[in-house]
């Protein structure tokens, strides 16, 4: 399957995309679409023969619970609407805890690097095998960008992904700008994960833009794409001619000129990488996988991930093993996702609280974790200033309280009563 060259479709460049040229395909953020009605703007796009491909990243297929059902119906919803000839997911973890732990269940709200071990390789494979059933069609995992290294890995990553594909048969989604932070941040060489995945199995590739802040590698689709990923993307055309290729840009959105460059950027860099005379595929030898492993792979891959996500978003004590200084600067950049996320699903908190907004979530984020998706993470936010007697300035608060009370769904009695008694106490300051 051909798709070509594409780019990541959001509502905000939605003109800008349907009027660049040259565009074969799009990518569109699975969880953003209505699953019983397109955006004009996809719609124009596929009666124009551009094939849309949904995006999940939600699904959390690395994680140590099975894949839930209502989140693998709305993926294959998705997928039936478009009409589309594969859906893609990500080599991630997104929740931990709940009754796998016997612990609160707790959201990142981002995605986290699954750890490359045995056990963590037979849930997600598992995993995925669920997903593959319930989908419409054929499914593609994403190797994700990470601030931190697991401790005791048994594989690397191109032997995690040959093994991935060789138990289950699942298609990648290689993202060269995740392969470029992995060697800034773990010093991995994108060359060797390259040479040791089965790149036969490519669906497509990604292609995005980052920045380097302290020697650690952010992959923020919100800057440009730099030449070090491009350099990448060439050394992943020098063994394989990919299917496709996407630029991705999720932020801080360009004008149309600016991503007109960046797909000729990568338009070019295509061209100038044909495979070399004899390129062939050089794996490194396989670990050998214990010949007896214990049981329980799922049950420890929970306890791991959960104290891994717990000392991430809840201030809980690092695991042993994990790089203390990373830990922090994951931490800060899940709180600081939240703070934006919350802020395009709930723009009215921003608007009332002025530039107090960011100090402040970030505060509430330190020791709260999301538990219920970004929309209950506002209310939440919303609900723990009032019950602070926060803002400051009263009108500031009854406008708040008024966006509360509007939107919130029935609590539990004693939050409720809590809640009550706050807004009660903010209204009476009118």
């Amino acid at each position: 399957m051909k798709l070509g060259i594409g780019i990541g479709w959001r509502p905000e460049i939605a003109d800008a995309v349907e009027a660049l040229p040259g565009i074969d395909w799009v990518e569109a953020v699975a969880e953003n679409l209505c699953a019983d009605h397109l955006p004009d703007s996809l719609v124009r796009l596929r009666e124009r023969g551009v094939t849309v491909v949904p995006h999940g990243v939600s699904l959390g297929l690395g994680g140590a619970d099975r894949p839930d059902p209502g989140r693998l119906a709305d993926l294959a919803a998705r997928a039936e609407l478009l009409g589309t000839p594969l859906v893609t997911e990500h080599i991630a973890f997104v929740r931990a805890g709940g009754p796998l732990t016997a612990s609160p269940a707790l959201e990142a709200g981002h995605l986290l690097p699954v750890p490359r071990t045995w056990d963590a390789l037979g849930a997600l494979c598992e995993n995925v095998r669920i997903a593959q059933d319930s989908l419409p069609v054929p499914l593609a995992l994403e190797n994700i960008a990470a601030l931190i290294s697991w401790p005791g890995e048994e594989l690397t990553e191109g032997q995690f992904l040959a093994e991935l594909v060789e138990r289950t048969g699942v298609r990648l989604l290689i993202d060269v700008a995740n392969l470029h932070t992995n060697h800034v941040n773990r010093g991995e060489d994108p060359a060797t994960a390259l040479d040791e995945l089965p790149v036969e199995a490519i669906a497509y590739v990604h292609v995005a833009g980052g920045v380097e802040k302290d020697g650690v590698w952010h992959d923020t689709h919100a800057h440009p794409v730099t030449r070090p990923v491009l350099d990448v993307l060439a050394e992943l055309r020098s063994r394989v001619d990919p299917p496709g290729v996407l630029l991705e840009r999720d932020d801080d959105f360009p004008p149309a000129d600016e991503l007109a460059g960046e797909l000729t950027a990568i338009r070019t860099t295509l061209a100038a990488a044909a495979p070399a005379s004899g390129a062939s595929r050089n794996p490194a030898a396989r670990p050998p996988e214990p010949a007896a492993r214990p049981a329980g792979a799922r049950d420890r891959t929970a306890v791991a991930q959960t104290a891994l996500l717990s000392a991430l978003v809840a201030g809980t004590p690092a695991p042993d093993g994990f790089d203390h200084r990373r830990l922090r600067v994951q931490s800060r950049a899940l709180a600081a996702k939240r703070a934006d996320v919350v802020a395009k699903v709930a723009p009215e908190l921003p608007g009332i609280l002025g530039d107090g907004y960011r100090p402040a979530f970030l505060a509430y984020a330190r020791n709260r974790p999301m538990s219920a998706g970004y929309r209950r993470d506002a209310l939440d936010f919303a609900e723990r200033l009032l019950i602070e007697g926060r803002p400051a300035d009263d009108a500031a608060r009854r406008r708040l309280t008024r966006w509360w009370q509007e939107r919130a769904a029935a609590r539990p009695p004693r939050r409720g009563a809590r809640l009550v008694h706050a807004a009660r106490t903010a209204l009476l300051g009118k």
